[in-house]
């Protein structure tokens, strides 16, 4: 139900913006800041994890990402419940804020595991940190509609070595620049 309200929320947002940009006359080299629904993590992961990125120059850009696990962390062994990940992301192409990039990435996150402990399950929540690196490729229509592709890997600043000192970012990505 949750979930339900979120999507029509987002989309009854996206929708309104859509609206407005009709009427602004801006290029899309003058708008600055796009809003983002990562596509495969809901489809895949049932989770929400949207992103706004704030674009600094032709050449780079600054966002962050908030991923919220909607489902069951035990149904594709999948542990991370909730991660703030803030980026940073350079662009190698002559077009503005688009084509090839590469972000580096820091990830405040928290994650649950369930182990068998004295003839129990046991449950073991951890926040922490990580820092990683990732690389893909985001394409704009002209009408400011924004598709990205990426994938990533970083690594837990915690000395734990109960949870997996590895983590992942990636996913496909839809929105809107305005």
């Amino acid at each position: 139900m949750f979930m339900r309200k979120s999507l029509c929320i987002l989309l009854t947002t996206v929708f309104a913006m859509t609206l407005s940009a009709q009427n602004d006359q801006k290029t899309n080299d003058e708008k600055r800041t796009e809003l983002k629904l990562n596509v495969f993590n809901f489809l895949v992961l049932n989770s929400l994890d949207g992103t706004v990125e704030f674009l600094l120059s032709e050449e780079s850009s600054f966002g962050v990402s908030t991923f919220i696990n909607l489902g069951n962390t035990d149904d594709i062994d999948f542990p991370r419940n909730f991660s703030i990940t803030p980026y940073y992301r350079q662009f190698f192409t002559k077009r503005y804020a688009q084509g090839f990039f590469v972000e580096g990435f820091g990830m405040v996150l928290n994650r649950e595991d369930v182990f068998f402990d004295d003839f129990e399950d046991r449950e073991r929540t951890q926040t922490t940190a990580a820092l990683g690196i990732s690389v893909g490729g985001k394409f704009l229509t002209r009408n400011g509609f924004v598709a990205e592709v990426y994938a990533g890997i970083g690594r837990t600043l915690s000395s734990d070595d109960f949870f997996s000192s590895v983590v992942s970012r990636g996913g496909l990505s839809l929105g809107y620049r305005f």
